[in-house]
């Protein structure tokens, strides 16, 4: 099972985001949060509000809907910053000229997984056990391939006369 928390429209750049998400992708909940706590970037605390946020739909679907979640066991799968639209604006520069810029803005995504015991994502765990049970399949025969064409020799040119 996989949780979902989307912060849309965040005034970050994209590349700056994704900084902070690299830190946490693939780690336990506990040291994600950890981690995002010590990071000295500005964008670090808006991802924390967004992991528990995940976090918080985990727990709403354990309490309410009746999943059985282990809260402990959850992992950071999949953490993405896209881009969003982008705001031009000008700026005035000497001699009546204008520069161009642009402020960049961030749709985040994080998503949370449950890990068993083991380590083993529980979605795998499940899909190996049926992949065990099913029987080898045989290889197919390879089809022998064919020689590639002779090519036809190239006859002399005649010399031009002059």
């Amino acid at each position: 099972m996989e949780f979902r928390a989307e912060a849309r429209y965040m005034r970050v750049s994209p590349q700056k985001a994704r900084l902070v998400l690299n830190l946490i992708k693939g780690r336990r909940v506990e040291e994600a949060r950890n981690t995002l706590a010590f990071t000295k970037k500005r964008v670090a605390a808006t991802v924390a509000k967004l992991l528990q946020s995940a976090i918080d739909n985990a727990n709403f679907l354990s309490t309410e809907k009746g999943l059985d979640v282990d809260l402990d066991n959850l992992y950071v799968k999949h953490a993405v910053a896209n881009d969003g639209p982008r705001m031009k604006r000008i700026r005035p520069a000497p001699m009546g000229r204008a520069y161009h810029y642009v402020r960049r803005i961030a749709h985040i995504e994080i998503v949370l997984a449950e890990r068993n015991r083991n380590g083993v994502p529980v979605e795998t765990a499940a899909g190996e056990k049926a992949a065990k049970a099913a029987p080898p399949s045989k290889p197919k025969a390879k089809a022998k391939a064919k020689a590639p064409a002779k090519k036809k020799a190239v006859g002399k040119k005649a010399t031009a006369k002059k």
